[in-house]
């Protein structure tokens, strides 16, 4: 006779204990114990208890390799479901086993945990049974996460209606859920109480824009609006704004951007000519080609227009980037002028607008969406389907998938669905953001996602006063420095790599189905090397968690000050100099009524609500051996470093950057 004390936890979260029946079995490697119900006095399993119980077998069973937990329905109380945390096994022999669980339970059904040391497929060679049970879950997992398809172009993704269609492992949790509805509300009521939501007018005055949410201000907000007409600061949201991943060195003026010495002689000065600045790499650009061709929608009635403009800009004495030249299209000619800072105030401003407007639509579709949103979703997907729970790459991502599937099917049902808010507030209406989505698949690389080959790509690795790239390189070494420490327990050669048909089967699905087998993006579609394993997923961590906090967390900031960020404008770009005045800069922005649609749901998405898991922090220890829990301390540990330097720096800036502190960067894409 052997007896086991077992301890089982279940979560600290909201209905997570059960009223239903659990029972254990534990294999081990000399035999099997009867199933025995796990009953004290009172009531078991309830929320946040670790409960502790004797099991008793005929025979010792030797080092504990699996358990299965039995959950039954109890007398008369409904089936309900169960968060189990995890189980702990401890034998006669003073032995622990641990048994990493981390999921609901519903209804009636019988969960096969393993034990919790990390294992890849080749550590199983010779063991049918723990073989067979790697196939049987992933092939629960691929039932449970099928594919589908949303729109032409896109990437894959889940196969459901709602997130009632999800797994219960992929949904809010409901106190998550209960805060994002509760903020949603108090916005729309906001606006309501105004009488801005239904208003489809013209804004009488620019200090009216600033009334819209006058009680979610923050210090950033006021900035932009105190700011945003001065050049530096438009020179410096490409820097440090939300989408900091756009400009690139110009060692070259394009064709079809005819600037002149002549044009920019007087915002250079005498010192130096464009010609210099150009070989001493001070001369950027923002092209927005992208955007050429695409439909446009009419909201109240009245057609939005889009252009393609082209944006030069100077990086000046000071460490300034300054813009130096805009030309609102691709092609050219008499209708098509380059807008210069000497031209008169409300022409050279309008310029501006119409460029701010054009980024928007890049940052939100393909930067963000995209590249975030929809590309770490199938990151998510794949895990989920092809890598079992034992698998040390699932274990080192599981974490960085956390909501995605859930946030992403609330876009697709609400945000981006017809009627949503691409229909009712900006320029290229749903149809337009569907087939804008499809370019940028089309031109998505694995260089611009990998950050150290994204900066020397765009020729940005050494501007001044850029935050972006100062924090991210910082998150980025950390997060690679502790990949490449997990890499290397597991994987001692890169046969191993090469030879782990699920990890093939992951890098595989991602190729498929983020980058729709594009050999031309640069994606890996198998990994030959523990190099090439490294760099994926420090990539794969870095976008689901700092680059995605990068380009979401400074949404509302930076747009709340409508002129800063509008997502439509009412008339075309203009083909003359001298004619825009304030008036009809106002005549051109986004009616009220648009611009409220779009803040209302800005204010509600830049923020986490509540349940913020930062990066780094892994409650959930999937993890069960010292030498990760190691790795992970040593990670944590260099992220506080990071936050430190971080807070130290931003006090010493007029507007600090935010956007990339690890201990408010989330460790998967939630929001």
């Amino acid at each position: 006779m052997a007896t086991y004390k077992v301890q089982v936890a279940t979560g600290d979260i909201f209905l997570a204990g059960t009223y239903s029946s659990i029972s254990i079995t534990l294999l081990g490697a000399h035999g099997e114990s009867a199933k025995q119900h796990l009953d004290h006095r009172g009531r078991d399993f309830v929320r946040g208890a670790v409960d502790e119980y004797e099991v008793l077998s005929d025979q010792d069973l030797g080092p504990i390799v699996l358990i299965r937990l039995h959950k039954e329905p109890y007398l008369f109380f409904p089936t309900d479901s169960w968060y189990c945390s995890y189980v702990r096994v401890k034998t006669q022999q003073g032995e622990t086993y641990h048994f990493p669980s981390y999921q609901w339970l519903e209804g009636s059904c019988t969960l096969t945990l393993r034990e919790g040391a990390a294992k890849t497929v080749g550590d199983d060679d010779g063991k049918p049974l723990l073989l067979e049970l790697r196939k049987e879950e992933l092939k629960r997992r691929q039932e449970s996460y099928g594919w589908k398809d949303y729109a032409p172009g896109w990437p894959r993704c889940v196969d459901a209606n709602s997130t009632d269609d999800l797994d219960a492992n992929s949904k809010f949790l409901f106190t998550k859920s209960s805060v994002f509805a509760r903020r949603t509300v108090e916005s729309e009521l906001e606006m309501r109480l105004k009488g801005f939501s239904k208003l489809a007018e013209s804004w009488k005055s620019l200090d009216d824009i600033g009334k819209v949410f006058w009680f979610k201000k923050t210090p950033v907000t006021e900035y932009v609006m105190d700011h945003w007409m001065e050049d530096d600061f438009f020179g410096y949201q490409y820097l440090n704004g939300v989408n900091p991943v756009m400009i690139q060195k110009c060692t070259k003026i394009p064709a079809n951007f005819p600037v002149t010495q002549e044009m920019v002689a007087g915002c250079l000065g005498k010192s130096t000519t464009l010609q210099e600045e150009l070989q001493n790499g001070n001369i950027f650009i923002a092209d927005y080609k992208i955007l050429e061709g695409l439909p446009t929608c009419k909201l109240n009635g009245r057609r939005q227009y889009l252009t393609a403009p082209l944006c030069l800009l100077h990086l000046n004495p000071k460490g300034q980037m300054m813009p130096l030249a805009i030309q609102l299209s691709q092609t050219p000619g008499p209708e098509s002028p380059i807008f210069l800072p000497t031209d008169r105030k409300w022409d050279w401003t309008l310029a501006k607008i119409w460029v701010r407007m054009c980024s928007f639509h890049v940052h939100e579709v393909n930067t963000h969406l995209l590249e975030e949103h929809f590309h770490c979703e199938v990151y998510s997907m794949a895990t989920l389907r092809q890598l079992p729970m034992c698998h040390p790459v699932y274990k080192l991502l599981i974490p960085h998938t956390r909501y995605t599937l859930h946030i992403n099917t609330l876009a697709r049902t609400d945000l981006i669905q017809p009627g949503g808010v691409f229909d009712k507030a900006t320029a290229t209406g749903r149809d337009g953001m569907l087939k804008l989505l499809a370019k940028g698949v089309e031109a998505s690389s694995y260089t611009a996602l990998c950050l150290p080959d994204d900066l020397q790509e765009r020729g940005v690795a050494s501007l001044p006063n850029y935050y972006y790239r100062d924090d991210g390189m910082k998150i980025w070494t950390a997060i690679e420095t502790f990949v490449s420490g997990i890499v290397g327990l597991y994987y001692k050669s890169d046969t191993d790599v090469k030879g782990d048909h699920e990890l093939q089967a992951w890098i595989d699905e991602i190729f498929m189905e983020a980058f729709l087998g594009r050999k031309s993006s640069g994606v890996p579609s198998t990994l030959e090397t523990r190099a090439e394993l490294i760099k994926f997923l420090t990539m794969v961590i870095f976008c689901c968690s700092a680059r995605h906090a990068a380009v979401n967390s400074g949404q509302f900031d930076f747009a709340a000050w409508m002129p800063n960020t509008p997502a439509t404008l009412r008339s075309p770009p203009p083909k003359v100099k001298g004619s825009a005045t304030l008036e009809s800069i106002l005549a051109t922005l986004p009616e009220v009524n648009s611009t409220c649609d779009l803040l209302l749901l800005l204010s509600i998405v830049s923020y986490e609500p509540g349940d913020l898991r930062p990066l780094g922090y892994y409650p959930d220890e999937h993890f069960t051996e010292e030498a990760p829990k190691k790795l992970t301390a040593t990670f944590q540990q260099r992220l506080a470093e990071i936050s430190k330097e971080i807070e130290a720096r931003n006090q010493e800036l007029p507007i600090g950057y935010l956007y990339m502190n690890p201990s408010e960067v989330q460790n998967s894409v939630s929001i």
